[in-house]
């Protein structure tokens, strides 16, 4: 008999009570565990699910202030809302499915609607304190790594109504990690930016908007816009919008006061919107893509019970404005004659967002005529640009069709990022990654060891094109950047991006950086977004092996070297790794499984794009050479190390 069968019996059926099926499988609540290097890193989840109770209770009406400190990783977020009920304080922090927000007559348009928030925060932190303060008196709980290690209440007491809550992360889920001030400073001013007449202190500097979006825009807005930004408001929605000078579209996308980074129904509705109407505005033909060059703005719906895609809320799913079974008047729930469900819905996102923008939007442009002829010069410029463009692209695809070539660069895999996934491969889209690697060795190495199910591999000959130095119809003839783009899948539009994660792969040498910096450049002028959106990384290969017959370390740094030399003490052998077909395939699969290390490629909004790339592409030479003088690590560092191998006895 097969021992699994054998095994299988009563004992194997088990029922994980409280918060301990979060600590099992916190990806199934928090998206991605991560040390902070990421903004979407598992610790800023449960900040954010903090915060969200206590933005959900302003929207409400309950309080204008809320405070929030971060120190030695210990986080602490004092609203003065409502308060949670005293009776329910323990249940509402610790049992799944138990919160306010199931009834929409109490929170009508929050954040988290599925009763796991401050259970999946109170899970996977090692210390977990929540009290609760309402009208004099308060109840409180402690609890460690999920478990209630004490609770009571308090009388006679003088503080304001509302929640506080102090909880510091697990180490044993999250590793050696450190919250970025610089990711927790952009979310709280997004927060202000979308609930004007709030304020939001953290750690003692307050953060306010009086203009809602526009004040997002304008002041991330690295460039001056070709006209003054458009502010639309209505009843659950908020838009802003402009033209810029460079490429792409940068718009950041707002659901119930949640910053949807990877857009979703309302992101799709706005920018056809904005096409839609210029083309009947103007009563010409122009192609979408022509009309939303060089956009910049944003958009902000509020809708009841929101269907998100995954728990960290990052893209939006639902189709209606709301959707929920339908009562009759005595509150009893509707049921169709074969015992269904009725459903109540209200109107679909896409055709609240195109009729608001529809008619709002034209009436603007009627109103202010001046900026009507700016508008109308930018989309015959992308147009001019990007007919001439695309002839000379598409020649050069052929061209490299004719000659096998396209083939043989990109190595893909099985799932991709956009694709509708079979029911159980899900996470796969999540994961699916491209590659760009350069020369035969390292491309080899990596895709004999990847996941073919999720891991692709795209293959650079020699060093690309500088993008900066170069015009745009010369980059559109280049057979490398054209063939990368295609397997990228953006040609057309970044929605059909076939990748989450591109990672750029590239050896740990001069030549190896040239090139790193080449890729970047070309992404920052041609699909800026693509950075924006958190999808393009660095892979991190060891740059040294250090092992004796026992036991073997690989080290990320010269500080792990020596940690790791320290620690096998004698009989050491050290490998300097300088290429990445110089590790041997059975050593390079740890560095792109479960635990690779990706450095996250980040670009603010305020940050200008045209000045990073003068600074690091272009000819100001002396500034550049001043820059790497001052921030190059010494060459002495490495002498002790022989580039082969050495032993230290």
């Amino acid at each position: 008999m097969d021992l699994n069968q054998q095994n299988y019996n009563d004992d194997a059926i088990k029922t994980l009570k409280g918060v301990e099926h979060i600590r099992r499988r916190p990806g199934m609540y928090i998206g991605r565990l991560g040390n902070g290097d990421n903004p979407g890193d598992g610790i800023y989840v449960l900040l954010k699910e903090t915060v969200d109770n206590s933005i959900d209770e302003f929207s409400m009406g309950y309080g204008k202030q809320i405070n929030i400190s971060i120190e030695n990783n210990e986080v602490t977020v004092r609203d003065f809302g409502r308060g949670i009920p005293l009776d329910s304080v323990v249940k509402a922090t610790s049992e799944l499915n138990t919160g306010g927000k199931f009834d929409d007559t109490v929170f009508k348009k929050s954040v988290g609607l599925n009763g796991v928030g401050s259970k999946a925060v109170n899970a996977l932190s090692s210390s977990y304190y929540v009290e609760s303060f309402r009208d004099g008196e308060s109840s409180w709980a402690l609890y460690n790594f999920g478990e209630l290690k004490d609770s009571g209440k308090k009388h006679g007491l003088g503080e304001k109504n509302g929640t506080l809550v102090r909880f510091t992360p697990d180490q044993e889920m999250f590793g050696r990690y450190n919250f970025n001030m610089d990711f927790v400073e952009t979310m709280v001013k997004n927060y202000s930016y979308l609930k004007k007449g709030l304020t939001i202190v953290l750690n003692g500097t307050s953060y306010t908007s009086k203009n809602g979006l526009l004040d997002l825009v304008q002041e991330s807005m690295s460039e001056e816009p070709l006209y003054a930004p458009i502010h639309l408001e209505g009843e659950d929605i908020e838009i802003v919008l402009t033209h810029g000078s460079a490429y792409g579209e940068n718009i950041a996308s707002f659901v119930n006061g949640q910053n949807t980074r990877d857009g979703g129904t309302h992101l799709a509705a706005f920018r056809e919107a904005i096409a839609k109407t210029l083309k009947e505005f103007f009563k010409k033909n122009y192609a979408p893509e022509d009309c939303r060059q060089g956009v910049v703005g944003a958009i902000s719906i509020q809708i009841q019970e929101p269907n998100f895609e995954g728990q960290t809320k990052t893209k939006l799913g639902s189709t209606y404005m709301w959707e929920k079974p339908k009562r009759d008047e005595a509150g009893h729930i509707v049921k169709n004659p074969d015992g269904s469900i009725v459903i109540d819905r209200g109107p679909t996102i896409r055709t609240f967002v195109n009729d608001f923008i529809a008619r709002n939007l034209d009436n603007y442009l009627r109103i202010h005529q001046e900026i009507v002829p700016v508008i109308e010069e930018k989309i015959k410029a992308s147009q001019a640009e990007r007919e001439e463009i695309s002839g000379i692209q598409k020649k050069t695809r052929e061209r490299n069709r004719r000659n096998v070539i396209y083939n043989s660069k990109l190595r893909d895999c099985r799932y991709h990022f956009n694709d509708k996934l079979p029911k159980g491969k899900e996470d796969q889209g999540e994961k699916s990654s491209v590659f760009i690697t350069e020369g035969d060795s390292a491309s080899g190495t990596i895709t004999k060891v990847r996941n073919a199910d999720n891991q692709a591999v795209f293959s650079l000959r020699g060093k690309p094109i500088n993008c900066f130095k170069e015009s745009h119809k010369k980059v559109a003839q280049n057979e490398e950047l054209n063939l990368l783009i295609s397997a990228l899948g953006v040609e057309e539009d970044l929605s059909n991006l076939r990748y989450n994660n591109i990672i750029v792969a590239t050896d740990a040498d001069d030549d190896g950086m040239h090139i790193r910096m080449l890729v970047l450049t070309f992404f920052m002028k041609y699909y800026p977004e693509l950075i924006r959106r958190g999808h393009v990384f660095i892979l991190q290969t060891p740059l040294f092996r250090v092992r004796n017959k026992k036991e073997t370390c690989y080290c990320y740094s010269i500080e792990e070297k020596l940690n790791a030399i320290a620690k096998l003490k004698t009989g050491v052998e050290i490998t300097r790794f300088k290429g990445l077909g110089e590790i041997s395939s059975d050593e390079f699969v740890d560095f792109i499984g479960e635990n690779m290390r990706l450095d996250l490629v980040k670009l603010s909004d305020e940050e200008s794009i045209n000045d990073i790339m003068e600074f690091y592409m272009g000819n100001n030479t002396v500034d550049r050479q001043n820059f790497i003088r001052k921030n190059l690590r010494s060459e002495k560092e490495l002498e002790d190390v022989n580039m082969d191998e050495n032993v230290v006895g």
